[in-house]
């Protein structure tokens, strides 16, 4: 090593002056999925490491919610790949039935057309167009942000293997009894024209009305309360509780339904809440769940009044009305009769929305096809009570369990023509056959197969082991199954974890489909307010990764992910982890043109100084630390443990302490340099599976391996003849130099409030005597901007810290007087404050009524204003004479 250390050495030739992801980033990507370095084996002795990727939708594009969690899932196995595993992260896309149906009707719109122009056969072809040409935008987004993934495996939820998946599980539960057909109060989407989940129905307030109308004539009438008045025209009843004595002589007999020849009975059912408007509600059963509900148990007729469009089917006057017409010329026609008792608008209200297209949902009454889900859901319940399957956070298990006991049946049919067909044959002679993917299809005039789809998350419930192979028993689905982790946000709990839990563990015999649920919140602004175009905050999280790399992003995201809950984000905090990635790089620079290298074995103990010893000792503290946090799923905790030992303790001390040595050159410096590449070698691997591009060159340059990603991942670091069960441990170097940054940290401090610029030297004179921090005063000295003291001397200002006297000569540098009045109107500020909150909590008057919050607040500010006192007059008194 030459001792002019500011000398470039070669490995240093090899990066430029200043990091641009742009540059490297994309030609990284590429060369990873060349070398085939994603590329799972089924074959390989390692043990396996599982992850499928929550499919995203055909039509969608990178949002930061996705960003997020592939964040976290590249993590995970990029790390658990470096570990010696056979990690095998999963892609794929999900065929989204009603959202691509959608796109593609909107274009057939625009060229004047609907589907049914084209035909059902000729329409999905149009789709597959669709999908092969705008489709699966995401997956070269994926690249951009660098997921690992194991692109060889990539599935589609329409593709063949899956295709038999889907037939083959319909098949067994339709032949165990768990699929059947009933007519069921069903969410419909008068624009989507299908019935939908509830879990796709989403709710909002809406301004509606609400209208009571008179039921009945003379003494025996009731009063009704409703926002939908336009299915009054489908009433078959009036219910009261049995024991409301208000209406306890109706019970049982008819009563005039208005507008309409018909008179419909009272009848006596619990579900009525006698305190809740006038005890008696209208009974629609074709248009209600509750009402379907009373009117099974009672054995009411339904009367669908409203066909797929929302449009009226029944009684002459509001023939051919939309609903939303129907319901003001109703209203207005119960005026016009007298009966109407109240009207209260607007209404303020909870209504059903499609959460595709926004229209209001229509409940209606349909002939569908079911999964009888309760013996399935009692083994997805059974499976996280036992143990088999780890919820994290933990107290989201609450959730799950209120939902999977709860559950009801599952409607999974679906009025498209894209998506799975489901594979029901009927005959001339209505015999209903199942079709496996191995049976013939009945064959001979009037047969015809089922026109319904299967909803999405049928197919997508199956992802876990259908990507895999299943049916069959592939090696992939013998080695990879079941799966490891599964990462994706607490919202679609629902919709998807309870179905692949039911699916995995009936199709593979009780295997489950994954060991762990790791659910994470969902990504907001700065503010923690929800992203909405609405709102206008909506992020294009490529914009950010253009501005300031695709590391800035990732790093930003992981350190805000707390378990379980929500991530506030802002373009202050990306562009603060890009600064974070130009640390690393910068530091790697100065490193690299100072010798560091991890040519041969660490130099013994007693060859290196205490600053070595520290943070070698602190490093492995941080590999025990990182490695705690990762098995947790504390991404949050992880990244910060990471930013501030790279960034505060490599760079900001370990790095400048060392300067001193590396310009004396000499053994010291070679020392030093073999302990600054272990510790860069290290904190490089670490910190590789949340930012891959800036780690991979800089770690590539430093020590000529292959790539990171297939590069060990790092255990406690190794001093021969020292160490302790995590490695390398050294309390007394880690106190020594925790001494060292007190004193610097308070001369700095001090500096600071005297107005002193961070470059400006003044003369000082070290009183280290007795104390570890002499070896250490060349290092403080230049840290802290000390010139030797001259003959001139005179110290203004002694400051005893950490068993040291730092004796400071500050005339000539600050204007004393005026420095002094400062501090003293400050002073008197403070102790201002501090009589006003003492005044405050010594009124018994004011305690009594004031409220915690406020109570606490003022404490605070008492306490503040304390310190503050206690510090400047420390300041008063260092400063000389005026």
């Amino acid at each position: 090593m030459t001792e002019n250390t500011q000398t470039p050495s070669a490995p240093d030739s090899e990066l430029p002056t200043q990091y641009a992801p742009a540059e490297v980033e994309g030609k990284l990507y590429e060369r990873w999925v060349e070398r085939g370095y994603f590329t799972a084996d089924p074959a390989s002795e390692k043990p396996p490491y599982t992850i499928v990727i929550p499919p995203p939708n055909v039509t969608g594009s990178l949002h930061l919610g996705h960003a997020f969690q592939h964040t976290l899932m590249d993590a995970l196995t990029r790390r658990k790949r470096m570990q010696g595993y056979e990690a095998l992260w999963l892609p794929g896309m999900d065929h989204a039935g009603i959202a691509t149906q959608n796109k593609v009707e909107q274009q057939l719109a625009e060229e004047g057309k609907s589907r049914h122009d084209l035909g059902r056969e000729e329409f999905v072809d149009r789709v597959w167009q669709w999908k092969e040409e705008y489709g699966g935008k995401i997956l070269g987004q994926m690249r951009r942000l660098g997921d690992g993934v194991d692109w060889s495996r990539e599935r589609f939820t329409m593709d063949e293997g899956l295709s038999k998946a889907v037939q083959t599980i319909f098949k067994k539960l339709y032949d165990d009894g768990l699929i059947y057909r009933a007519e069921r109060i069903i969410n419909w989407c008068p624009r989507c024209l299908t019935a939908i989940s509830d879990i796709e129905v989403e709710y909002q307030d809406d301004a509606g009305e609400l209208v009571s109308i008179r039921y009945g004539e003379g003494d025996e009438t009731l009063v009704v309360a409703t926002t939908r008045a336009e299915t009054m025209l489908g009433d078959t009843a009036v219910a009261v509780h049995p024991d409301d004595e208000r209406y306890a002589h109706l019970v049982g007999k008819q009563i005039k339904l208005p507008l309409t020849d018909r008179t419909i009975p009272v009848v006596a059912d619990t579900h009525v809440d006698p305190e809740f408007g006038t005890g008696a509600v209208k009974v629609t059963p074709a248009h209600d769940p509750n009402d379907f509900a009373i009117g099974q148990r009672h054995g009411l007729a339904n009367m669908t009044v409203m066909d797929e469009h929302g449009v009226i089917t029944v009684h002459g006057p509001f023939l051919g009305l939309d609903r939303f017409e129907a319901r003001s010329a109703i209203v207005g026609a119960l005026r016009e009769q007298g009966r109407i008792v109240a009207e209260k608008r607007p209404y303020q209200h909870s209504v059903g929305h499609c959460s595709r297209c926004r229209t209001t949902v229509e409940p209606r009454l349909s002939l569908q096809w079911w999964v009888g889900v309760k013996p399935l859901a009692k083994a997805a319940g059974d499976a996280v009570r036992d143990g088999r399957v780890t919820i994290h956070p933990q107290e989201m298990e609450k959730r799950y369990f209120d939902w999977v006991d709860n559950l009801n049946d599952w409607c999974i049919s679906r009025q498209l023509w894209w998506g799975h067909r489901i594979p029901i044959w009927y005959g001339p002679e209505g015999q209903i056959v199942c079709v496996g993917p191995d049976d013939e299809i009945p064959d001979g005039e009037g047969w015809t197969q089922d026109t319904d789809v299967l909803d999405t998350w049928f197919s997508s419930g199956l992802w876990p082991f259908s990507t895999l192979g299943w049916p069959e028993k592939t090696p992939d689905l013998e080695k990879f199954y079941s799966t490891d982790v599964l990462v994706t946000g607490h919202d679609i709990i629902f919709f998807w974890v309870a179905r692949m839990m039911m699916f995995g563990l009936y199709a593979m015999d009780g295997e489950v489909p994954f060991k762990t649920i790791a659910l994470t919140g969902l990504v907001r602004d700065e503010r923690g307010k929800k992203m909405s175009k609405s709102f206008g905050n909506v992020v294009d999280p490529l914009d950010w990764m253009d501005k300031y790399g695709s590391d800035a992003v990732r790093f930003t995201l992981a350190k805000g992910a707390n378990p379980g809950t929500d991530v506030p984000i802002g373009e202050d905090w990306v562009q603060a982890s890009r600064n974070f990635a130009n640390k690393i790089w910068n530091a790697t620079r100065f490193a690299l043109m100072n010798g560091a290298t991890i040519e041969g074995e660490l130099p013994p103990v007693e060859k290196m100084s205490a600053t070595d010893r520290w943070i070698l000792s602190r490093l492995n503290k941080t590999v025990a630390q990182v490695d705690a946090y990762y098995d947790d799923y504390q991404f949050s905790k992880l990244s910060e443990a990471l930013y501030h030992f790279a960034w505060d303790e490599v760079f900001d001390w370990y790095v400048e302490l060392s300067k001193t040595t590396f310009f004396a050159g000499g053994e010291g410096a070679e020392v030093s340099g073999r302990v600054l590449g272990e510790v860069l070698d290290t904190t490089l691997r670490l910190l590789h599976p949340v930012v891959p591009f800036v780690t991979e060159t800089l770690w590539t340059t430093l020590t000529g391996g292959e790539s990171l990603v297939i590069a060990d991942w790092p255990k406690a670091v190794s001093v021969p003849g020292t160490d302790g069960p995590g490695g390398f441990r050294d309390e007394a170097a880690e106190a020594e130099i925790e001494n060292l940054q007190a004193v610097v940290t308070e001369v700095r401090r001090f500096r600071a409030d005297q107005g002193l610029q961070p470059g400006q030297k003044v003369p000082a004179r070290l009183d280290l005597a007795g104390t570890a921090l002499a070896a250490h005063e060349p290092a403080i000295r230049q840290l802290l901007r000390l010139q030797p003291e001259g003959e001139e001397f005179s110290a203004t200002a002694t400051l005893p810290v950490g068993g040291a006297t730092v004796a400071l000569d500050l005339s000539g540098t600050i204007d004393v007087a005026a420095e002094r009045k400062r501090l003293s109107k400050d002073l008197g500020a403070a102790e201002k404050e501090k009589q006003q909150a003492e005044a405050k909590l010594g009124n018994e008057a004011f305690l009594a009524k004031a409220p915690d919050n406020v109570v606490d607040k003022i404490k605070g500010r008492l306490a503040k204003a304390g310190a503050d006192i206690v510090r400047i007059q420390a300041q008063l008194d260092a400063l000389p004479p005026a």
